[in-house]
């Protein structure tokens, strides 16, 4: 059963990563363009072009969303997308209270950890960053084998 599951890896951290990366892209064209809600706290409308921070977390989650959607360059565009989910978690709600489902952060802090994963796993399959980049493949010999990680 694990033999399955993990061959399955890759195919699910690539579901998740188009999950994420088009609801965080999402969230940045409601904020951007006034769409499907529009911004939040604008009664439907659109964050001002320019203002900080809105106008620029939106820009990062559209973008990054989108990048992070396709697979391409997703370890970059998910390191700058989580590390606008912090600012926007430790900056707009927390100074209202400490703990997220008070201060309504979930969402910051959901994404934040979300795409700080994808980090870690990369693209997974199915992301343009295989298409583009020549995967080698290389032997382990037996000194390098004793030092290798084991996966659980």
């Amino acid at each position: 059963m694990t033999e399955r599951l993990d061959s399955a890896q890759p195919y699910a951290i690539g579901l998740f990563r188009i999950v994420i990366g088009l609801l965080f892209a999402v969230h940045g064209a409601a904020s951007l363009f006034g769409v499907l809600g529009g911004a939040a706290g604008s009664d439907g409308g659109a964050i001002p072009s320019g203002t900080w921070p809105g106008w620029y977390a939106a820009v990062i989650q559209l973008v990054g969303g989108a990048l992070v959607l396709l697979g391409l360059g997703t370890r970059g565009a998910a390191f700058l997308a989580s590390g606008s989910m912090a600012y926007a978690y430790f900056d707009v709600h927390q100074s209202t209270a400490l703990w997220p489902i008070e201060n309504g952060g979930e969402l910051s802090a959901l994404f934040c950890w979300a795409m700080l994963l994808l980090v870690f796993t990369g693209s997974g399959a199915l992301g343009l960053d295989r298409l583009l980049t020549p995967r080698t493949t290389r032997t382990l010999g037996e000194d390098e084998r004793a030092t290798e990680p084991v996966a659980a």
